[in-house]
C-alpha cells in the first residue's frame, strides 16, 4: 500500500510514448488523449498490478474517460533527469463484468 500512495503523491505531469508502448495501447482502440487524461487529469483507482514484472513495479489505473467509457491502464513510473513520467504499458476499455465490479468498489 505504501507504493500505491507514493504514486498518487508524485508530481507527474508527463506521459512517455514511443514505438514500444504506443502500439500496445492503440491496438485496443484507445487514444493517447484518453490514457493521458485518465493518468494526469482524472482521479483513477490505482492498484498494484497483480501479474507483476521482475524488472519494474507496475500499477493498474481504472477510471472513466471524459466520454464516460471505462478504461483500464497498466503503467509504470520512470524517471528521466529526476523527473517522473507515467509510462503506459497497455490500455483497453473494460468489459461489462469489470465495469460492474469497478462501480461496486467505487460505491464502497
Amino acid at each position: 500500500m505504501t507504493m500505491l500512495l507514493r504514486v498518487r503523491e508524485m508530481e507527474v505531469s508527463e506521459v512517455e510514448w514511443d514505438e514500444g508502448n504506443w502500439p500496445k495501447c492503440a491496438k485496443h482502440g484507445v487514444s493517447k488523449e484518453e490514457v493521458e487524461w485518465l493518468l494526469l487529469d482524472s482521479d483513477p483507482v490505482i492498484l498494484p498490478d497483480r501479474t507483476g514484472s521482475a524488472s519494474e513495479v507496475r500499477y493498474n489505473a481504472v477510471g472513466r474517460t471524459r466520454q464516460g467509457r471505462a478504461l483500464f491502464v497498466v503503467f509504470t513510473v520512470r524517471e528521466h533527469d529526476g523527473i517522473p513520467y507515467f509510462r503506459p504499458i497497455s490500455a483497453r476499455y473494460m468489459h461489462a463484468k469489470e465495469i460492474a465490479n469497478y462501480e461496486r468498489q467505487k460505491a464502497t
